[in-house]
């Protein structure tokens, strides 16, 4: 005769668990539940920390961060240039303003020299009256002479300048060099090399032409 396999009864693991160790096993589990909260709530509070000081740095910077200064010719004239033996003894003269556009950054000018080139020869050099310091959004004027004296063309460019004098328009370059440093409140950065170049187109009087005139110029640091 074939007797019944007995199946055993399966328990609840928590059934075989006297009063006391349920006590410890739900003890247990309400420590680690508290402290996978309060872990949980710390790492909020830091990442929320730490995304509130980024946006802060980020805004400072924003603010803070130094914009180049900006060069704009607004005269340069040669009177001589309309006589044919003029060019050579006239003086050349120039005005460039420079436009400091920071909100919270000042600018030191240290050094700065000017010099004019035709077909990328430099035909005279003059320095400048500096250093100063230029505040934030802040405009200043700055005024050159070359002396026809000191000039050094040669009678190759002196008859190009005279061909294109005669077609309308002669193109000049004026470049300035000067070293700068920002200013944020009481700091003060390391010194920049500073090269700004403006080409200028004369007319046959010797004087800028409108297309010229006050025409934003190049910057570049090195």
């Amino acid at each position: 005769m074939r007797t019944q396999t007995e199946i055993p009864i399966q328990y609840h693991p928590q059934e075989r668990l006297t009063k006391r160790q349920r006590t410890r096993y739900y003890a247990h589990q309400v420590t680690e539940s508290l402290r996978s909260r309060v872990f949980k709530l710390i790492c909020t509070i830091f990442l929320s920390l730490l995304f509130f000081v980024g946006v802060i740095l980020f805004v400072l910077w924003l603010s803070l961060r130094p914009h180049r200064p900006r060069f704009y010719v607004r005269e340069f004239s040669i009177p001589g240039l309309n006589q044919d033996n003029g060019f050579q003894t006239s003086d050349m003269y120039f005005n460039v303003t420079i436009r400091n556009p920071n909100q919270n950054v000042g600018i030191y000018f240290d050094t700065m020299e000017g010099s004019v080139y035709y077909s990328d020869q430099r035909i005279g050099v003059t320095p400048l009256p500096f250093p100063f310091y230029q505040p934030p959004k802040n405009t200043v004027s700055v005024d050159g002479v070359l002396g026809g004296a000191s000039l050094t063309v040669s009678d190759e460019n002196l008859r190009l300048i005279m061909a294109d004098r005669a077609m309308g328009v002669v193109v000049f370059r004026l470049d300035l060099t000067s070293k700068i440093r920002f200013k944020v409140a009481t700091w003060q950065g390391r010194h920049h090399k500073m090269h700004t170049s403006c080409n200028v187109e004369v007319g046959p009087d010797g004087q800028i032409l409108p297309t010229s005139k006050n025409k934003r110029c190049s910057i570049y640091f090195y």
